[in-house]
């Protein structure tokens, strides 16, 4: 007899463990299209369950296309409605540089998975209603684990408990308290500023002073802002963190270290209304690469987006459970 996966200590309502369980094993071939599933009767005496919570997962299930039933005879299955891995992706935002991850993971996974995608904004209470109505309803849930500095992580943690560890995919940011073997593809903020930085230091020792241009208001990991400390306190910088660059007064032997396109183009904008030249009284670093970056020959400090997607992606097929770390490198240009 087919044995349903339900745990009595989660908090995952019952009939979502139901609908999971039964998804999940569908996705794993133990079920297969015209297996019988145990009746509602017995799913309620073995599990002790209300009858209401075993028909409301069948009910679900029905609807989702995995199951179909026979009058008088019982429940069977379907199988997958698409024959592919079906895939929940939830990201913080869609900027351009999350788009470079997002489409990388979709061409990796070809024809083998449909992938839909919501964005959380940040927001812990949006991600949870995200997350707690399509419990049960993929067979992995892909997640961008970035959220405003002053919620609850345990909030967080908890809606990230109730996703069975071997469907969880971390992508972006790693959460070490998140325990068990899953699949995660990061960047680790602290020391990737701090080691792109010092493969650059032949470069920045010839400034006196460095300034991150950090916005508060961005939401950006505060790790990034500790890595930078770090590397100025190592190799005795004169240093400062500020908000915008809309009050930054241009000095000469200073580099700038900018995360926004905005402050980016303002920093260039006062630059050029002074005398000094870019790349040797005045340094400029940036965030990320772009074509037009790339155009104005400014040197960046980058993470590879598009491997990102493309590792997640083939871990998730190959079903290997490990924790990677994205490359993040200096690309030198004139403006350093």
């Amino acid at each position: 007899m087919y044995r349903l996966q339900i745990n009595p200590e989660e908090k995952t309502p019952k009939y979502k463990q139901i609908v999971s369980s039964v998804i999940h094993d569908i996705g794993k071939g133990i079920l297969k299209r015209g297996d019988h599933l145990p009746s509602i009767n017995y799913v309620s005496e073995e599990y002790y369950l209300g009858r209401d919570t075993v028909e409301k997962a069948y009910r679900e299930l029905k609807e989702l296309g995995y199951i179909s039933s026979v009058a008088g005879k019982g429940f069977y299955v379907e199988g997958s409605p698409t024959n592919k891995i079906r895939i929940l992706l939830v990201m913080n935002k869609l900027s351009s540089y999350k788009k470079i991850v997002y489409y990388s993971f979709l061409k990796a996974l070809g024809d083998k998975a449909t992938v839909d995608l919501h964005i959380h904004h940040y927001n812990a209470t949006l991600f949870r209603e995200i997350i707690e109505k399509n419990l049960g309803k993929y067979h992995y849930y892909v997640v961008i684990p970035h959220f405003y500095e002053n919620i609850d992580k345990v909030d967080i943690q908890q809606t990230l408990e109730q996703i069975p560890r071997d469907e969880l995919i971390l992508l972006d940011k790693d959460l070490p308290e998140v325990k068990g073997e899953i699949i995660s593809v990061y960047q680790d903020f602290e020391k990737d500023i701090y080691q792109a930085l010092e493969t650059g230091e032949d470069l920045l020792k010839k400034y006196e002073r460095v300034v991150l241009v950090f916005p508060s208001d961005g939401n950006y990991p505060q790790e990034i802002a500790r890595g930078f400390k770090l590397y100025c306190i190592h190799y005795q910088k004169k240093f400062v963190i500020i908000e915008n660059a809309m009050d930054e007064k241009i000095a000469s032997s200073t580099a700038y270290i900018v995360i926004e396109e905005t402050d980016l183009a303002e920093i260039i904008k006062k630059i050029r209304q002074t005398p000094y030249e870019i790349g040797k009284e005045v340094g400029v670093v940036s965030f990320n690469d772009a074509t037009l970056k790339e155009l104005l020959s400014i040197t960046v400090i980058t993470t590879d987006f598009e491997t990102m997607g493309r590792t997640a992606a083939a871990l998730l097929l190959d079903k290997k459970k490990l924790r990677i770390k994205t490359p993040f490198s200096m690309i030198r240009r004139q403006s350093l």
